[in-house]
C-alpha cells in the first residue's frame, strides 16, 4: 500500500527569501523520509498554490494526501484560511481522501532550534555575554496566540536564567523595540533577540531593525530550514496518515 503523499503548507510572502526558505525546509522532509511524495505549497503570494500542489498529486495517481501547515501557532489562519483551502480543494477533488493536521506549534525541539539560531548570531557578533533576552514572534488579533507566544518567551528566559521579554511584530505591543529598552530600563545592557519565525521576511526584517536601533547586540535568524523542524513536520504527517488508515475496511 502507498504512502499517501505530504503536502507542506505555508502561508506565503512577497519576500523571495520565504519560498526559498520553506522549499529548503521541504527538502529536509524529503532527505528524512525519501520514500514519501512530498509538496511545498503556499496559500497565498507564492508558488505553488494549494490547488496546483494538489493536482499535481492527484494527476500522479494519489489519492490519500496529508496537508501539514507549516505555522507555529493557532492563529487567524490555522483556524480560518487554512481550513477553508482545505474544504474548497476536497469539494474539487471528491475522489481523494485530504486529512489536515495540527500545526507546528512550540514543540521542545523549537526551542533547541531557537538556541542555535542565538548562538550563531553571537558568534557572528562576537557577543560573550548577555543579560536579556527578547523573543519575537508574528503577533494576532487573539489574545491566546499572544500570550502563548508569552508563554514561550517565560520558557526560553528559564533555559537561559535570564529575564526575557516576548515582542510581537505586529497586532500587539511591545514592539521588539519597546521589549529592548524595557530591558534596558532595567539595567541590562547586553540584550539579544531570537526570531519565532520559520522564515525570514518583512516582518522579520522591521524585528531586527527595531531591536538594533534600541540597543540589542545581536537578533538571531529565523528558525529555517532545520532538521529538527523537519521532523516535526513528519510527526505531524504521521499523525494525519494514521487518521486515513479506513479501520472498517481494513479488518473487514
Amino acid at each position: 500500500m502507498t504512502a499517501p503523499a505530504l503536502i507542506t503548507l505555508a502561508h506565503g510572502s512577497r519576500d523571495p527569501r520565504s519560498a526559498a526558505t520553506i522549499k529548503a525546509l521541504t527538502e529536509q522532509v524529503v532527505c528524512l523520509r525519501p520514500d514519501l511524495r512530498v509538496e511545498a505549497a503556499f496559500l497565498d503570494l507564492a508558488e505553488p498554490s494549494l490547488d496546483e500542489a494538489i493536482d499535481r498529486l492527484v494527476r500522479e495517481g494519489h489519492d490519500e494526501i496529508v496537508v501539514v501547515p507549516l505555522l507555529l501557532s493557532e492563529a487567524y489562519h490555522a483556524k480560518f484560511d487554512v481550513p477553508a483551502a482545505i474544504e474548497r480543494a476536497a469539494a474539487r477533488h471528491t475522489g481523494i481522501r485530504l486529512e489536515l493536521t495540527e500545526v507546528l506549534g512550540l514543540e521542545a525541539s523549537v526551542f533547541h532550534v531557537l538556541d542555535r539560531r542565538l548562538r550563531e548570531a553571537l558568534a557572528h557578533n562576537r557577543v560573550r555575554e548577555l543579560d536579556g533576552l527578547v523573543l519575537a514572534g508574528a503577533g494576532s488579533s487573539d489574545p491566546v496566540v499572544n500570550a502563548s507566544i508569552a508563554r514561550a518567551a517565560r520558557q526560553w528566559g528559564q533555559r537561559h536564567k535570564l529575564p526575557t521579554v516576548a515582542a510581537f511584530a505586529s497586532q500587539a505591543p511591545p514592539a521588539a523595540g519597546e521589549a529592548v529598552r524595557a530591558l534596558r530600563a532595567d539595567g541590562r545592557r547586553h540584550i539579544a533577540v531570537g526570531l519565532l519565525f520559520l522564515a525570514p521576511g518583512f516582518l522579520t526584517d522591521r524585528v531586527t531593525e527595531l531591536a538594533l536601533e534600541a540597543g540589542a547586540v545581536a537578533v538571531a535568524e529565523p528558525l529555517g530550514a532545520d532538521q529538527e523542524i523537519a521532523e516535526i513536520i513528519l510527526a505531524r504527517y504521521a499523525v494525519g496518515a494514521v487518521d486515513l488508515v479506513d479501520l472498517d475496511a481494513l479488518f473487514a
